[in-house]
């Protein structure tokens, strides 16, 4: 289970911080995040207003991690860095989620490890986890302020056989009353700016190794900018196939011979490869995953 519920029987009056501070163990911060998060329950109800005095039946509802034995690949004392396996989310959607890498790093650090940066659940990769909130603080920060490079691998279709610069704006969707994308190319939309550098065409499934490096962090912009020059990620179930088929996916009723049919594989085949940054030290860390060899083995299922 992701969550387990504390329940506790309160005689008299007191402040819901008192007592998840002085009873609890929580820090002022925790206990305001608890509140905010509507995990705190009294008689059965869900406490809104965090100065209120609390009495009777309490419920406590705390974030349990566990454990798929996804262990670092690199570590110090502040940070460590994880190969995320594709199909793993970063975050828990929500209560049901069974299993996250915030699971993973909770159980392995706890309460107060968390995760810097974000990569979409079908991508697989580099993420990495502070240990402590300074050094999530600074890590965040560097994202922000563009210090930290990553490249990818990206299987994409066609042949591109030269560097290209991909810079177009990419606006969030506000409207899911026609189509259920995420994100979009639009000249109102934030700078978002693309390299991709070709590593070897396979000449028999029309289909190239590509190198990305996105020089902004929007979301899906390396799925969204190959998509936009023609040359969309091999297995992305979202940009480059119809509009029908994408929301099936998003409505989790697209089984796994229909995914492979409609968009070429079974996971979207893009692959956090390397990773760039300064924490006392100046890092360049690679993924221990051997993208490669599952490229070679999508090459030689597509020749049977």
């Amino acid at each position: 289970m992701s969550y387990i519920v504390k329940q506790f029987k309160l005689k008299s009056k007191i402040k819901a911080f008192k007592f998840l501070i002085d009873q609890q163990g929580y820090t002022m911060k925790d206990a305001q995040r608890l509140i905010d998060r509507k995990r705190l329950l009294v008689n059965g109800k869900v406490l809104v207003k965090k100065s209120a005095y609390i009495k009777g039946n309490i419920e406590i509802i705390e974030f349990q991690p566990n454990t798929q034995n996804n262990k670092p690949f690199f570590q110090t004392a502040d940070f460590a860095l994880f190969d995320k396996p594709s199909g793993i989310l970063v975050h828990p959607n929500n209560r049901n989620t069974q299993y996250s890498l915030t699971h993973e790093i909770k159980y392995l650090f706890g309460n107060k490890a968390n995760i810097t940066h974000r990569i979409d659940k079908e991508t697989s990769g580099i993420v990495i986890a502070a240990k402590h909130p300074l050094c999530e603080r600074k890590i965040k920060m560097a994202f922000e302020e563009r210090k930290i490079k990553k490249g990818y691998l990206a299987l994409v279709k066609g042949k591109i056989d030269q560097t290209l610069s991909i810079n177009e704006p990419i606006l969030k969707n506000r409207d899911f009353s026609t189509i259920k994308l995420k994100v979009y190319i639009d000249k109102e939309g934030k700078e978002s700016h693309t390299l991709i550098n070709p590593i070897k065409y396979y000449r028999n499934t029309d289909t190239t190794l590509v190198e990305a490096i996105p020089l902004t962090g929007r979301q899906h912009q390396i799925r969204l900018h190959l998509f936009h020059v023609k040359h969309p990620i091999i297995g992305d179930p979202l940009y480059g196939i119809e509009t029908s088929i994408a929301e099936k996916y998003l409505d989790g009723t697209l089984n796994e011979k229909d995914r492979i049919k409609y968009t070429g594989a079974k996971r979207l085949m893009l692959h956090a490869s390397w990773i760039q940054f300064n924490y006392h030290n100046q890092y360049k860390l690679y993924s221990r995953y051997d993208f490669e060899e599952e490229i070679n083995l999508y090459q030689k299922t597509q020749l049977l």
